[in-house]
């Protein structure tokens, strides 16, 4: 995400707070969060992907998801 959609996000939150936002804006700014949430998680996911556990034999296993509680 380029750093003029984070400064427009930004700029949204704040007249959001002060005097609010039409229809429109708000339509933007909720676009734009999705879209750095979405970018963020992907992110995210990506360095977890890289990520190693050294067992206490010395080896090494990939980082893996938890199962789903029930």
């Amino acid at each position: 995400m380029e750093k003029e959609q984070i400064d427009r996000i930004n700029e949204l939150a704040r007249k959001k707070k002060s005097v609010g936002l039409t229809e429109a804006e708000m339509q933007e700014h909720e676009r734009l969060r999705r879209q750095y949430i979405d970018e963020f998680k992907e992110n995210l996911r990506s360095t977890l992907d890289q990520v190693y556990i050294q067992q206490e034999d010395g080896s090494y296993r990939k980082l893996q998801k938890k199962p789903p509680k029930n």
